[in-house]
């Protein structure tokens, strides 16, 4: 979790392998916005942003608790 001029922000980033790498989308929330994105199509990045916004709630929750591991542990 960040704090901005203009409020507070969370990076949210997805990963997946592929044959040679891997494919990466970087966003954040509040906005549900991709800055970074690489291998992912456009219908998967709508996906990939319909699931930030059903789940911003936990993310933020998460976020605020440290995130990774340390959410889940309380």
């Amino acid at each position: 979790m960040e704090n901005t001029a203009f409020g507070r922000k969370v990076r949210v980033y997805f990963e997946r392998p592929n044959d040679k790498e891997f494919d990466f989308a970087e966003g954040e929330l509040p906005s549900a916005e991709f800055s970074k994105t690489f291998g992912f199509s456009q219908n998967e990045l709508l996906q990939l942003k319909r699931y930030l916004k059903n789940n911003s709630f936990l993310i933020w929750e998460y976020a605020q608790k440290g995130g990774g591991l340390k959410c889940l542990k309380s």
